[in-house]
């Protein structure tokens, strides 16, 4: 029998034996009465004694342990208190286990923690329909799922989450894209985080003895652990895991100056509501017109600041201080420069026209895919859940069928806890070998030639016939599925569900190393509106600012689902006035009402049926195709995001983008603040220039 099956053996067989006794016992008691212990002289028990609690411990399933006055380790009394083990339980109303039902539906095989997450909603639902059985709904779809994004990164990702449950420290390889170079890194990891589509880790560097943060897509080759000892850090009590969850762009790193920027009232209302957090709005002066703001923001990272202000157009301009002015008035310049006459750029490399060659696979590799076709693709789940786990969920499974007479099926056990069928028979024997001591065994069960599953409980099977606790790793993943998809499931509140389970845990999970950050391209008021429509079928009056062409309108729609994607989160809606399916960003709503006209369900029309189409690469579907010119400062970036159509010899590149509408096209090109160049067409060139003047303009009156 393999080392990890004995040990699994034994630590069940430990809980199983102190919740049946009911009263500390001692650790003699324990070596004669316990399975595995029996076997083992007294330093072996004393040591894997020590350890079977330390793990436990680490499971959060503490023992507690009264000591004799006189000190002596045999008279050691341990006891586990029903509550160390057992889940208290969860009153979730109906709406409530609906919404946690469509959330696994929609993360089950792409959710990077899915397999844990199955886990835990089969114990918080103890007693109430299994959210593996409901049925399907469609008022919600996911573009961007929480998935690690392909093999490399997936191993990655499950090496370093035991890396932080375990406090080991790791060794890798990363290409530090600033610096466009590959070094060694020792790191203490203190968090994973999930933000913009991408993993992160956030730890101590130890070649910058400070707090740093790494892309998963960017290291190089495996991950490795520095030592071999048990744990190699503590994390520190101050790490605050929010903080690096809540940055924007432009603040990444250390802060280096406070930039104030003048915003129009046409789009004050749209930076205060989803950028204010970043820093301060105030009243633009006594000159201002109207509403316009003052938007105060610390920046450690000047060129993104910048882009960020060049992408919001004639509403925003930069007016102090001086230094950042006057960058901004460079790369407006620049601009204008780059988009003059005819382009010039560089011989293109004979192995980059077609995408191929070295540094496209360095590209793919950093995308997380070594499939240059997988766009859109979805993994398996990364991270795999403790077989501890696992094997107490069986086990709850099985008495409970047990006692109420029922049969049970290989294949719906396999299919509910997503393992095969060799894996399930290993499972049940090792379940059939735990005991309590004595002889006293938690069950037999046997699996026939047909399928079936009969089983015989013990009547002492009270240790494992209620929920226990979620381990670490259940907990996470229950959390940051919320927290992914937040409050936009019609059927139900999922923030609700979160204050419950985190009451239920004593703890927020993010705490333990994992956060999902909330996404852009998102508002929280409006969504909850949005949902109200969608469950009532009640028509939505809205007021939206159409980014592109810098103007507002009013629609009036059948709101049919909400979906998210790599810009943020949209209502899927039919427009009767355009007779079409149109998708709108909530952020771009600025008020929304629900009215009192009712819609039927369109059976003919699936709102979120492009799904797995502009929603997860970022590209529209589109009329038109424009070839822009990415610079060498900024060209190892563009592989990672855009398609890179040539390589050029002085390490530029060209990529294509598709386009709708020209409006889009010129915000794109001005949001890379001067290192982004249309070639082609000829007519955008033309339109990014005039945007660059009249931006420059503004730029040069803010500067006197």
């Amino acid at each position: 029998m393999a080392k990890d099956t004995e040990k699994l053996i034994r630590q069940l067989s430990l809980i199983s034996y102190l919740m049946a006794e009911r009263r500390p016992v001692t650790a003699p008691e324990i070596r004669r009465d316990v399975e595995g212990y029996s076997v083992m002289n007294e330093d072996a028990f004393a040591r894997r004694f020590y350890a079977d609690r330390s793990e436990l411990d680490s499971l959060g399933i503490v023992l507690t342990v009264e000591k004799p006055i006189d000190g002596l380790v045999e008279q050691e009394n341990y006891s586990l208190p029903p509550e160390n083990f057992h889940l208290p339980p969860i009153a979730f109303s109906d709406a409530e286990l609906a919404a946690l039902n469509t959330a696994l539906q929609l993360l089950d095989g792409e959710f990077a923690y899915a397999e844990p997450l199955r886990l835990a909603l089969q114990q918080i639902s103890w007693g109430r329909p299994s959210p593996l059985n409901a049925p399907e709904q469609s008022t919600i779809a996911l573009g961007i799922t929480g998935s690690a994004g392909g093999p490399d990164v997936s191993t990655r990702l499950a090496k370093i989450e035991t890396a932080i449950f375990r406090r080991k420290t790791i060794v890798f390889e990363y290409h530090t894209m600033e610096r466009d170079a590959v070094g060694h890194r020792k790191v203490d990891p203190y968090q994973l985080l999930y933000q913009g589509g991408q993993f992160y880790v956030v730890g101590r560097s130890h070649e910058r003895s400070a707090i740093r943060v790494f892309r998963l897509s960017r290291i190089q080759g495996k991950v490795g652990y520095a030592t071999k000892a048990e744990h190699d850090f503590q994390r520190p009590a101050d790490f605050d895991p929010r903080a690096y969850a809540d940055r924007i762009d432009w603040q990444f790193g250390e802060p280096i100056g406070t930039a104030e920027v003048w915003i129009g009232e046409r789009i004050a209302w749209q930076i205060e509501r989803h950028f204010g957090r970043y820093g301060e709005m105030r009243a633009a002066g006594d000159e201002a017109e109207n509403d316009d703001r003052l938007f105060v923001t610390p920046f450690a990272n000047a060129r993104q600041l910048i882009a960020w202000v060049l992408g919001l157009g004639e509403n925003a301009r930069i007016v102090g201080p001086p230094a950042l002015v006057a960058e901004l008035r460079e790369r407006t310049a620049l601009l204008v420069d780059r988009h003059s006459g005819h382009p010039a750029v560089a011989a293109a490399l004979p192995e980059g026209g077609n995408g191929s060659g070295p540094r496209a696979d360095h590209a793919r590799a950093h995308r997380g895919t070594d499939d240059p076709d997988a766009v859109g693709s979805r993994p398996d789940a990364a991270i795999r859940p403790e077989r501890f786990a696992r094997l107490v969920t069986l086990a709850s499974i099985l008495i409970d069928a047990g006692r109420q007479g029922r049969i049970l099926h290989t294949a719906d056990l396999c299919a509910a806890l997503n393992i095969s069928d060799l894996e399930l028979g290993e499972d049940v024997g090792v379940l059939n070998v735990v005991n309590f001591g004595a002889g006293t065994y938690v069950l037999y069960a046997e699996i026939g030639l047909d399928g079936t599953i009969e089983v015989d409980p013990e009547p002492y099977g009270d240790s494992f016939s209620r929920p226990a606790r979620l381990l670490p790793v259940e907990a996470k993943a229950l959390i940051a599925a919320i927290d992914l998809i937040g409050e936009h499931i019609p059927e139900g509140s999922l923030a609700s569900v979160r204050r419950k389970v985190v009451a239920a845990l004593g703890d927020d999970p993010i705490h333990e190393g994992l956060q999902f950050a909330a996404p852009g391209g998102d508002d929280a008021e409006i969504a909850e509106v949005v949902s109200s429509a969608i469950a009532r079928r009640r028509m939505l009056a809205f007021e939206y600012y159409k980014e592109n062409e810098d103007e507002f309108s009013t629609r009036t729609v059948e709101p049919h689902a909400l979906i998210n994607g790599r810009e943020g989160w949209y209502v899927a809606s039919f427009d009767p006035s355009r007779d079409s399916v149109r998708h709108f960003r909530l952020d771009r709503i600025k008020s929304a009402t629900v009215t009192d006209d009712s819609f039927e369900v369109r059976h003919d029309i699936d709102p979120a049926a492009d799904v797995d189409g502009w929603p997860r690469t970022g590209e529209v579907p589109a009329a038109s195709r424009a070839r822009v010119w990415i610079s060498p400062e900024r060209a190892r970036w563009a592989r990672e995001e855009r398609n890179v159509v040539a390589e050029l010899a002085d390490g530029a590149v060209v990529v294509e983008l598709g386009f709708a509408g020209v409006e889009w096209l010129v915000r794109e090109t001005l949001k890379e603040a001067g290192d982004a160049v249309v070639l082609e067409p000829a007519e955008a060139r033309d339109a990014v220039r005039t945007a660059a003047e009249t931006i420059g303009s503004g730029a040069a009156l803010a500067s006197r």
